[in-house]
């Protein structure tokens, strides 16, 4: 190597100024096919320089301490030739010759350095300079192809001749003047080159046969086993050219694991989806009810119920009667042209006994009793529910005589809207088809209850189909008394328990509150590991149904137990029972003593659906019109219970009990202002949903209904402060009796002896059972 450089340096003047500068000065070719050379490249030394800095570039420290190896390189007359070479075809760019002579020098010299160089000179002319013969020269491409092999670039050489082969179609060789001179190995080149316009002699391209045969002058693979020569083969064996159509089937290599897998899962999705549907299927059908399946709906069994076990609804039973009258014969009804109605309703609170009613017709007339709740009818699916009503009639129709007894009917009965979609209407439909289908010949009586009879269809309630409406209420104190007596048969009590104080201490049990209070009692008992069921034990049940378990474990101090106690005597004074009986009192006083009242007929506080108790006036006779004094009157008894709460306790403690007072006077007075014409401001009708109205009018109408309002309170606080000891009179028989007719209540304002509950009660206790028919 440093031989080379002293050999370099010792003859200087064999270089040029132009040489001098190409070998250091001048910008490299791009040294990869996929390289782009950019004109910001930085400047290095050219190719050409590279093969003279090979030898100065192992220079190194350890070089000088050791013997260096030799290592191969061009000889220095070849280094020069070759810048010869170059600065020509740098020169020239456009001749074809003198850059060939360029690419067989570099080439000769079998250095990587030099192949490189070609292969940056012809990728460099197809980006920059497409247009130059020196594309069309075949012995050029030739180098180039030799050039990538030589690199190891053997996979590059069939991208290189396609890149070649649409380069020519996109920039075709112009042809010369005749003036233009032309060397030999220009017109030699033009004439290898192929016409992009013409068509082609042969299957292959020019290119395609370059790169084959250097490929195999080389010895490496693909020369024969490309995908272009198996082609070409097979379109030759076939008569064809490459101008006609190849038919192309994708075929892919899959192995039978993967295939087994996929069919396993398209089996499993596909499997999943036809047994939904098929399930679907057969519950809509109902073949999988067939055989020997239990029945949806098939007579109830149990312990027969008759109206003995029924208590405290004696009103409920004697209708019923009819019931049992006519299942038991139901050709006597039809003898004299009259017809039983189709279906009765039984309305009330829950625990009022509507179920046991039911099942006691069923109990007394010994008929199938078929049971259904409204929810039992619908479903995930649409159209069970109808279905469902359909077998439920169906089974029933088959026996002779029965019930059917629909528990919760507004679940399935509910109002019916436009808005609704028609799948929530199939079942209601259904059960008004089937309503309406029956005969009365057919002995079938359908018997439902509900809690809110008011978000019935009103469809339901036509007559034809539930059009007997029978109302189960709360029992009163004769009714309490024997509903404990029935429910104490199978409980051992002692001797200080006494029904009738019992029913009188729990006003508004229903009987299942009744039944749920003995059954705490005896749970309590046994707790205590009594012998029998004392009162105490009772007093206890009714506390905790009433206000909940004891809080035991709260801690109070002293002084809070005494300001406790202190509030206690205080509320036992003030109770919210005797606060009701006070109010009835109220109203019922009012009534009798203003002008132009509805005659009183009964007076009660027993709690009647949202009512604590109610006032009860009874017309003379029916009547088209009525008088400015009458509508005064109702507002003065509707005041009446809250001015005596306030007579009473003061205006501090008055309730809330009397709101529904309020709201009924208050629509009596705006009625009388805009629909009646009873105000100041003249007989003018007023629609005060109408927005036409100014907001001074609307004031003066707010302003007249409190005034009609506030006067009759002022006139019931004048009638029950001149008679406030009949006001307590009235209030204390109340609690005693809770209902009262207008005799009695002219009785007991006077100071007169009625009857005696406690003789009552046990007359009502010892009279013998004759409800069993």
């Amino acid at each position: 190597m440093l031989s080379f450089l002293a050999a370099c340096r010792a003859r200087p003047q064999a270089l040029s100024a132009a040489q001098t500068r190409s070998f250091f000065s001048r910008p490299p070719f791009p040294l990869g096919l996929r390289v782009s050379l950019r004109p910001s490249t930085p400047r290095i030394p050219s190719p050409t320089s590279q093969l003279i800095l090979l030898h100065s570039r192992h220079l190194s420290l350890g070089s000088i301490f050791s013997r260096p190896k030799p290592s191969p390189s061009p000889s220095p007359h070849v280094v020069v030739e070759i810048s010869k070479l170059e600065a020509e075809a740098d020169v020239n760019r456009h001749d074809v010759p003198k850059q060939i002579t360029l690419f067989q020098a570099l080439v000769s010299t079998n250095f990587k350095q030099s192949y490189e160089v070609v292969i940056s000179r012809w990728e460099k002319m197809c980006e920059f300079d497409p247009s130059s013969p020196l594309l069309h020269s075949s012995e050029a491409f030739r180098l180039y192809l030799t050039c990538l092999v030589n690199t190891g670039q053997s996979a590059s050489v069939f991208p290189a001749v396609r890149r070649r082969d649409v380069l020519i179609a996109a920039h075709p060789l112009a042809v010369p003047s005749p003036a233009a001179p032309a060397d030999t190995a220009t017109e030699n080149d033009s004439n290898t080159s192929a016409s992009p316009t013409s068509p082609p002699s042969s299957v292959l391209s020019e290119s395609q046969i370059i790169g084959q045969s250097v490929l195999a002058s080389t010895g490496q693979p693909g020369a024969s086993d490309s995908f272009s020569h198996r082609l070409s083969t097979a379109l030759e064996s076939r008569g064809a050219t490459n101008l006609d159509p190849i038919p192309v089937v994708i075929q892919s290599n899959k192995s039978w694991g993967s295939s087994l897998i996929r069919f396993v899962l398209s089996l499993a999705v596909g499997s999943f989806f036809f047994l939904v549907i098929l399930s679907v299927f057969f519950e809509n059908t109902g073949l999988m009810k067939a055989g020997p399946a239990k029945a949806q709906f098939e007579p109830a069994e149990g312990k027969t119920v008759k109206f003995s076990d029924v208590h405290g609804v004696d009103e409920a039973k004697e209708e019923l009667q009819d019931v049992v009258e006519f299942l038991k014969d139901p050709t006597a009804f039809a003898s004299l042209g009259g017809k039983l109605t189709k279906g009765l309703l039984l309305t009330g609170e829950p625990g009022t006994g509507k179920t046991m009613l039911a099942r006691a017709v069923a109990g007394e007339a010994g008929v199938p009793f078929f049971f259904a709740s409204g929810s039992d009818f619908e479903e995930m699916f649409v159209g069970v529910g109808a279905k469902r009503v359909r077998e439920l009639f169906a089974a029933a129709r088959k026996k002779d005589r029965a019930i059917i007894f629909i528990d919760e009917l507004d679940a399935v009965g509910g109002k019916r809207s436009s808005r609704d979609q028609q799948y929530m209407k199939q079942t209601l439909n259904q059960l008004l088809v089937e309503m309406d289908g029956f005969q009365q010949t057919e002995g079938i009586i359908v018997i439902a209850a509900t809690n809110f009879p008011q978000s019935l269809d009103q469809a339901l309630v036509r007559p034809g189909r539930f059009d007997r409406i029978i109302a189960v209420p709360l029992p009163d104190i004769r009714g309490r008394a024997q509903i404990l007596k029935h429910h104490m048969k199978g409980v051992i009590t002692g001797k200080d328990v006494d029904t009738k104080i019992l029913a009188r201490g729990t006003p508004g049990f229903s009987g299942a509150d009744l039944q749920n209070m003995v059954n705490q009692a005896a749970i309590q008992a046994s707790k205590e590991h009594a012998t029998e069921v004392a009162l105490k034990h009772f007093e206890w049940a009714k506390d905790r149904i009433l206000m909940g378990a004891e809080g035991k474990s709260r801690y109070i101090d002293a002084k809070n137990k005494l300001a406790t106690a202190y509030h206690e005597v205080r509320a036992q004074k003030i109770n919210r029972m005797y606060t009701d009986y006070l109010r009835q009192g109220g109203h019922a006083l009012v009534a009798l003593y203003t002008e132009g009242a509805m005659p009183l007929h009964k007076v009660t506080c027993i709690p009647r659906g949202h009512a604590l108790g109610y006032t009860s006036q009874l017309p003379e006779g029916d009547r088209n019109s009525i008088s400015l004094k009458e509508y005064l009157a109702q507002i003065d008894v509707s005041m009446g219970g809250r001015v005596a709460e306030e007579l009473i306790y003061g205006p501090e403690n008055v309730t809330s009990g009397a709101s529904s007072d309020i709201v009924q006077a208050t629509r009596t007075a705006r009625a009388m202002v805009t629909n009646w014409g009873f105000s100041r401001l003249g007989p003018v009708f007023y629609d005060t949903r109408d927005g036409t109205l100014s907001s001074r009018r609307k004031d003066e109408i707010e302003e007249e209904v409190t005034n009609l309002i506030l006067g009759g309170q002022g006139r019931a606080t004048t009638i029950l402060t001149s008679r406030i000891e009949e006001l307590h009179r009235l209030a204390h028989a109340l609690v005693e009796h809770e209902t009262l007719d207008a005799d009695e209540v002219k009785k007991v304002i006077k100071g007169e002896p009625i009857r005696n509950i406690t003789q009552v009660l046990e007359d009502e206790l010892s009279r013998p059972n004759t409800d069993q028919v």
